[in-house]
């Protein structure tokens, strides 16, 4: 899960990235409207956290040229705690959610998974594939009810391709999908990645294909085959097949 946080004030931009970071997202940040406006015409986020009041181009701005771009990004935006009027103004050009300064991280937060979730479509907070259960809030991934640890890069791994099952991700994905700017992600570290996640849910079924100079593949769950129904003594006489009757 990849977010972009757009705020200039630079004390609490560290706290939002810090926060974020440690609980498995994927954070870049930007200091103003101009450097925003171009990250979100170039790479692809799963949330945009915005300020309204962003130097050189205002967050409001930001905001209607990405609704312009038909993007359906997440958005929320963050106020002073007596602009009403910019909220307003934010919520009717597609705002998503708001908070007013200041806040609680565990509040935002929370806001945080939930507008992720909405991103996503909406679907169900813990996802299964067969055994292999994974919780979208707690970000904890469970194999017949028995927690796995995995690392954060696991889990974003891990996350990516319940969302594409028996689809092929390529790397690029991965990477785009995982890393922040600056960060040195080889396709190798990549592969250390899903090779230790394989190792860790395939005992629970869960299989990771590799498509050799592709990508990856997560395979379709398969149903547990129906067990036989037994059938009765060949000597069996009509009642014994007949339903039994209670008074």
């Amino acid at each position: 899960m990849r977010i972009l946080i757009a705020e200039d004030d630079s004390i609490l931009a560290d706290g939002l990235v810090r926060s974020l970071r440690q609980s498995g997202y994927a954070v870049d940040h930007v200091k103003h409207g101009v450097e925003a406006d171009t990250a979100l015409s170039l790479q692809t986020f799963d949330l945009l956290i915005l300020d309204l009041g962003l130097p050189m181009m205002s967050g409001l701005e930001v905001l209607r040229r990405l609704r312009a771009r038909n993007s359906q990004m997440p958005v929320l935006i963050l106020t002073a705690a007596d602009s009403v009027d910019e909220r307003v103004k934010g919520l009717d050009l597609g705002a998503d959610d708001y908070m007013a300064k200041p806040f609680a991280l565990n509040e935002l937060e929370a806001r945080v998974r939930a507008l992720t979730r909405r991103g996503a479509g909406g679907g169900p907070t813990v996802v299964k594939h067969g055994a292999l259960s994974f919780d979208q809030v707690g970000r904890i991934a469970s194999i017949n009810d028995q927690v796995i640890e995995l690392s954060a890069r696991e889990l974003g791994v891990l996350e990516v391709l319940l969302q594409r099952v028996g689809r092929l991700v390529s790397k690029e994905q991965l990477v785009n999908h995982l890393c922040e700017w600056g960060e040195e992600v080889s396709n190798n570290a990549i592969e250390v990645y899903v090779h230790r996640l394989r190792k860790k849910i395939e005992p629970g079924g869960a299989r990771i294909m590799t498509v050799r100079g592709l990508g990856y593949s997560l395979e379709k769950a398969v149903a547990p085959a129906a067990a036989p129904v037994a059938s009765g003594p060949a000597d069996a006489g009509p009642m014994a097949s007949s339903s039994p009757h209670y008074k």
